[in-house]
């Protein structure tokens, strides 16, 4: 299958899961993210806003201010297809852009450097064993991932698990996927 038809299925997946059974998914999520050790060695983690239809990530932002933690939010470079992380400390620092997107306003005081988070969170459609992923298409976090030195985790159910996905050379694998049965390192799936 081609990467547009993994995306279609992630989409679907994400679409059709019953809102009782997204809140326990994510319950157990949340639960085996704030006690992993990635999480509370990490002092800077980037976190990306989710949409509706994605695995809430408002929760994990509202516990790491809780923790003391700063949380850097992407902005998107359309022009460039680059990422820029920004402190995220409220939503008021926030403004929407194309699609409904919510991204951090651009302020020279609260920009993040790449290497200066510890932990990304990392949002997609579907993961392999491997720990590849598709993501929305258009090769954001595979860019910013190339060279980072953090540590990446990916957001995801295990209905989003596939054996193998088609790989491209500038796909970007991440080191843990974070489902409802706990995290995973893909070195060992």
């Amino acid at each position: 299958m081609e990467k547009t038809t993994y995306r279609f299925k992630g989409k679907n997946i994400l679409h059709h899961i019953p809102l009782r059974e997204r809140q326990t998914i994510e319950a157990a999520m949340y639960q085996s993210l704030f006690s992993s050790d990635e999480w509370k060695k990490a002092k800077i983690i980037g976190v990306t806003l989710s949409q509706e239809h994605e695995w809430s990530t408002e929760p994990i932002i509202q516990e790491g201010w809780k923790a003391g933690k700063t949380i850097a939010a992407p902005r998107c470079l359309p022009k460039e297809k680059q990422l820029e992380f920004y402190q995220l400390d409220n939503y008021d620092q926030l403004e929407r852009v194309y699609f409904g997107l919510r991204e951090p306003k651009r302020d020279t005081k609260r920009f993040v450097e790449k290497n200066a988070i510890d932990l990304l969170l990392v949002p997609g459609l579907m993961f392999d064993a491997k720990g590849y992923r598709i993501g929305y298409g258009g090769g954001y976090y595979d860019r910013f991932i190339e060279g980072f030195r953090g540590k990446t985790m990916m957001i995801a159910s295990e209905k989003q698990r596939e054996e193998i996905l088609p790989v491209e050379e500038y796909d970007q694998r991440v080191e843990y996927v974070l489902t409802e049965k706990g995290i995973h390192s893909t070195y060992s799936l």
